[in-house]
């Protein structure tokens, strides 16, 4: 016969996965939200509601038994007549969890077993040190979202949509990307050999990277020729926003005829700054709806007194356009405030939290929302398609030119005329 306790926490475990994510409304990511109280909360006085509520939840869980009951004839028939006796009880455990979060078939939802999710939870070293690159730890492999300018990475030609699949000639298979990414970073001045799979070409290429201390400004600005202003942004930390604003009206002085606002490699970064900054360029409201599994929306409205929401305006954008570029992008584009050029962003708009579990097994992390634009269009795994579809060739690069900045001036000048 099996074990009770075993029962009950499995079935336990199962409704109350479903049931916080369902309620985690107003954790962004990375939160971390325990999935068992030390204590009991205090019970409210029953009313008719709380009643109904009790007995809907007990309904659920009898069904969670019915349910089950598959579940608990194959574990007693492995814990029975498995031929290598005792069986891990504890394993099979994590196993059952393992296999429930991948049968969301949600890349950004995993297990991460107890030792694994240690390390993860550990406080970093140096780390803001390593080889320059944004990266989607949530996938199968860690993957390169963009390179930073002028960082190892970059400089060693590390791409967008490149995966790390060994990392100092460890594989990563199986690794979660939290854990892939520390084992990067560290002191500038070290070595690090990474192992790339990139998908566009098939090859597997190996890099000797040499780590170093990242220091880029968020934001860079300047005055083109034919009085164009260009404004690049390289993440949205929690200075962009006052940066980007300081610069934009020391622009604004010089009376340009538009303004290019550059999102290309820009792997994204703080929500709020992302509702700030877009705020800058766009009036209306709202900025992005953020919607849970239970249908709940959380709606982020335009910030007033924007100072740049009538110049003429174009967003590049490209494969390295992630998360929070794409909220800004996405808003620019839904509203016609400007006109996107480039490529395919790359499609991160998803919130993920994660939630230890009891008795030291482990953690898991669930995608319990999606971020949508203004005219509710999905940008997770989707990504936005440019108004304007402009490739940089490999000959363009060795060249040093820049095809999509070019059309964002040709776009500007002849609106202007």
């Amino acid at each position: 016969m099996r074990d009770f306790n075993w029962k009950y926490f499995m079935i336990f475990f199962a409704f109350l996965t479903i049931t916080i994510a369902a309620f985690s409304g107003g954790f962004l990511v990375g939160q971390i939200y325990p999935l068992f109280a030390d204590k009991e909360p205090a019970l409210p006085e029953l009313t008719k509601a709380t009643e109904e509520s009790s007995q809907i939840q007990n309904t659920e869980i009898e069904d969670l038994d019915e349910l089950f009951k598959p579940f608990w004839e194959a574990w007693d028939y492995v814990d029975t007549h498995y031929v290598e006796q005792p069986v891990n009880k504890t394993e099979m455990m994590r196993g059952a969890i393992s296999g429930m979060i991948e049968a969301l078939g949600d890349q950004h939802s995993s297990y991460m077993d107890p030792e694994m999710y240690r390390q993860q939870s550990a406080p970093l070293e140096g780390e803001y040190e390593g080889i320059g690159a944004w990266v989607d730890v949530t996938g199968d492999f860690l993957t390169i979202i963009s390179p930073m300018p002028g960082s190892p990475a970059e400089e060693k030609g590390l791409k967008t949509d490149d995966q790390v699949i060994a990392v100092d000639g460890e594989d990563m298979t199986g690794v979660s990307g939290d854990l892939v990414l520390k084992k990067i970073l560290g002191p500038a001045g070290t070595d690090v050999e990474l192992t790339i799979f990139r998908p566009d070409t098939g090859e597997t290429l190996t890099f000797q990277l040499t780590r170093k201390k990242i220091e880029i400004p968020s934001v860079t600005s300047e005055m083109l020729e034919n009085q164009i202003a260009y404004v690049q942004l390289v993440n949205f930390g929690d200075k962009t926003h006052d940066d980007l604003r300081d610069q934009i009206k020391e622009l604004l002085k010089q009376k340009p005829v538009g303004l290019i606002l550059d999102l290309r490699n820009n792997g994204g970064g703080f929500l709020e700054s992302a509702i700030e900054i877009t705020s800058e360029f766009v009036k209306q409201s709202p900025i992005m709806y953020q919607e849970y599994g239970n249908g709940e929306r959380i709606t982020y409205d335009s910030r007033p007194f924007g100072i740049a929401t009538e110049i003429p305006l174009v967003v590049l954008i490209n494969g390295g356009s992630a998360s929070a570029s794409e909220i800004t992008a996405g808003a620019i584009q839904d509203y016609e405030r400007g006109v996107l050029v480039g490529t395919q962003s790359y499609g991160k708009g998803s919130v993920q939290n994660w939630i230890t579990l009891l008795n030291d097994s482990g953690a898991i992390r669930v995608t319990v929302a999606r971020w949508l634009t203004p005219n509710e269009r999905q940008i997770n795994s989707v990504g936005l398609t440019p108004n304007i579809i402009v490739e940089i060739s490999e000959e363009d690069i060795a060249a040093e030119k820049d095809p999509q900045l070019d059309k964002a001036i040709e776009i500007l000048l002849e609106n202007n005329n």
